[in-house]
């Protein structure tokens, strides 16, 4: 495998301490040994790919899943929980401007579609997942940003179908949702919710597990070959061959498998921290007892949750660099804006923090589909940091592409290819100057 950032990002440094690891058991797999023929192999054992499995499998596919670590172990089993709108980062009138106002609402409402499919699964498989929240909030940093709020409501009617809530500042004390320095207000989105994304992702395990699909852990595919009967997945102990392949890795993937992912994603780091359980006292001297879910208006924005535990969870952009020093630096600078933001909490322990990869497209959309010129190598990825839903359900989308019966769901802007980023492998030189920008931009 032929990965963009030194061996310690990928692995166990930047995942210990997390929290969601603590709070329930995953089912315990094999490595694979031997070989296997089958219709269907999926590299990467994250929401993508287990739910693809699960697809593929009530559908009677004889499908297996390879995932190098342990069930979860990448961005799935160690983000922040929320199951909302998003999976791309292109505005409004970019969509408009690049593919029209109908692709721009199809878009929109694969979003929706994303965080439905997750809610309908839960419930259909009575799974608990710690769910709270009616919805995501963003707080406004700055008087100004009032103005794109108010923007954004005016389209989220027509976008989503749902009417938004704006939040003057006078209200949000009222509300359980005073943050330090205040907020200057808020909007409220009545679609997704909070979960503990460990727990869904040993639901959709076991019902793939149940439902007939071979999954197997510590099973690296180090390289996908053609043979007479489709691929061939080369593992350490033993060979896959399969007739379609779906590579499920997103911010993990490896330039090399296949060759043509090389250059076409832009691995972000994300910093998570977890409190010890708040006391209503500090609860109430802090101002924040909703169990709402929210971010800031900041291009590089926070993300923070009051969890049903009573724990304070609350994450950031991570490290430009990768190594033990950059992680260390990156805890320290979450840890202080936690700080700042929430300033009744200063003294709170942090028990738990950890870090992850999301994944960028440069053309800030996800993709779904068939990788061009393979003969049947599909993909889903690039969520920009919102794979809960679109992930979850970007899995169930490509799963019915291989099937060869595409519903009509996954939107036109989400079949688009995926265009090279500049710089090739050391294409992470182009966030420095980027983050720099729009730290400027975030301070005025």
């Amino acid at each position: 495998m032929q990965r963009i950032l030194s061996a310690y990002a990928y692995g166990a440094g930047p995942r210990a301490g997390c929290w969601w690891d603590e709070t329930c058991d995953l089912p315990k797999l094999n490595a694979l040994q031997g070989d296997l023929s089958v219709d269907v192999a999926i590299i990467g054992g994250g929401f993508t790919g287990l739910s693809a499995a699960l697809h593929l499998a009530t559908q009677g596919v004889k499908v297996t899943l390879l995932e190098a670590q342990d069930i979860g172990w990448g961005a799935s089993g160690r983000n922040g929980g929320f199951c909302c709108l998003g999976g791309g980062i292109a505005g409004d009138d970019a969509l408009d401007s690049r593919y029209g106002r109908d692709a721009r609402l199809g878009f929109r409402n694969a979003e929706k579609a994303a965080v439905l499919f997750v809610e309908e699964t839960i419930n259909r498989l009575g799974l608990d997942v710690d769910r709270h929240s009616k919805g995501e909030t963003e707080f406004a940093c700055r008087p100004k940003d009032m103005a794109g709020l108010a923007k954004m409501a005016k389209r989220t009617h027509e976008n989503y179908g749902v009417e938004a809530t704006v939040i003057d500042q006078s209200d949000l004390a009222g509300l359980g949702m005073t943050g330090g320095p205040a907020f200057f207000g808020a909007l409220s989105i009545p679609i997704g919710f909070g979960l503990n994304p460990r727990k869904l992702l040993a639901g959709f395990a076991l019902a793939a597990i149940d439902a007939g699909a071979d999954l197997f852990a510590a099973s690296p595919v180090l390289g996908v070959a053609r043979n007479g009967h489709g691929h061939a997945l080369k593992c350490p102990q033993g060979v896959v061959n399969a007739q379609q392949v779906i590579v499920a890795t997103n911010g993990y993937s490896s330039e090399d498998i296949p060759i043509w992912l090389a250059s076409r994603f832009m691995p972000v780091q994300s910093t998570v921290l977890v409190t010890r359980p708040l006391s209503n006292a500090e609860l109430d001297a802090q101002g924040w007892t909703t169990e709402q879910m929210g971010y800031d208006s900041q291009n590089l924005l926070h993300y923070f949750r009051l969890m049903p535990d009573r724990r304070f969870l609350f994450g950031m952009r991570g490290a430009i660099r990768s190594g033990p020093r950059a992680e260390m630096k990156a805890r320290q600078r979450t840890q202080a804006d936690f700080r700042k933001m929430f300033p009744a909490w200063s003294t709170v322990e942090i028990s738990n923090m950890w870090s992850g990869m999301v994944s960028l497209a440069r053309k800030k959309l996800p993709f779904v589909g068939e990788i061009p010129a393979s003969n049947g190598i599909w993909t889903a990825m690039c969520y920009h940091g919102n794979g809960v839903a679109m992930g979850s359900y970007a899995g169930k989308l490509v799963a019915d592409m291989v099937l060869g019966r595409a519903t009509g769901e996954c939107p036109e802007v989400m079949t688009k290819p995926l265009t090279k980023f500049p710089l090739g492998r050391v294409r992470r030189m182009l966030l420095p100057p980027v983050y720099g920008q729009l730290m400027l931009q975030d301070r005025f």
